[in-house]
């Protein structure tokens, strides 16, 4: 094989590159790291020392492909599929980056501070920075809900790397600051990145994982009972 991608099911960012590589159905070893065990771990550090997931490594262009936005762009232009998920028209492209880019650093980035936060031991949680966190949520929400007055996908009529993005992002931010009632376009797109049959696939994955994430009595309905 020679796309080998290093990741973790729980992750994000790693559902991420999953769906680009399931919606056009590229052909990967998908390695799950595991940074508790030392063989699994020097196994992704010979090749990325930052350690960071997810890795793709080709080894058919002996290439080491770290950062999830470069990763798919990677896969656009040497694996490409059927569907583009980078529109070829400068414009257009700039918004699918620009969307991506927004979801990464305006979802994903205060989600992940949440759980950090709740992960550390009693009494040393930064309140402040929880705060700060949610309040780009709800802010990132209502300029998602705009967003998509007009709109199918985040960027148009097409399904995109945006999209990609925003698909594990709106997940797991959803468990910690739930959509309001007043933002159904934000919902109506939610639910249609849920039954998108490369995300389902992911979050089906990482099923027996969940039971790890310290929300997991906030998951949808149906991932509750996986997580225990």
């Amino acid at each position: 094989m020679s796309l080998v991608l290093y990741g973790h099911p729980l992750a994000s960012f790693c559902h991420k590159v999953l769906i680009a590589l399931y919606e056009n159905g590229t052909p990967f070893e998908n390695r799950i790291v595991d940074l508790s065990d030392e063989s699994s771990r020097a196994d992704l550090f010979r090749f990325w020392p930052i350690g960071k997931m997810p890795l793709l490594r080709d080894e058919a262009r002996d290439s080491t492909i770290p950062e999830t936005s470069i990763i798919i762009e990677y896969l656009e232009q040497y694996y490409p599929g059927p569907l583009r998920l980078l529109p070829p028209e400068v414009d257009r492209a700039l918004q699918v980056r620009l969307w991506d880019r927004f979801f990464d650093h305006y979802v994903q980035a205060p989600m992940q501070t949440i759980v950090s936060n709740r992960r550390r031991p009693d009494g040393a949680a930064d309140e402040i920075e929880v705060a700060a966190a949610r309040a780009t949520l709800t802010t990132a929400y209502a300029m998602i809900e705009k967003q998509l007055a007009d709109k199918h996908w985040i960027s148009g009529d097409g399904f995109t790397m945006a999209d990609c993005a925003a698909a594990p992002a709106l997940f797991y931010a959803e468990t910690l600051v739930p959509f309001s009632s007043k933002q159904p376009n934000l919902r109506g797109y939610y639910d249609r990145l849920l039954a998108r049959p490369s995300f389902a696939r992911a979050l089906e994955e990482a099923r027996p994982y969940f039971k790890f994430y310290p929300y997991k009595d906030r998951l949808p309905a149906r991932f509750r009972d996986a997580a225990g």
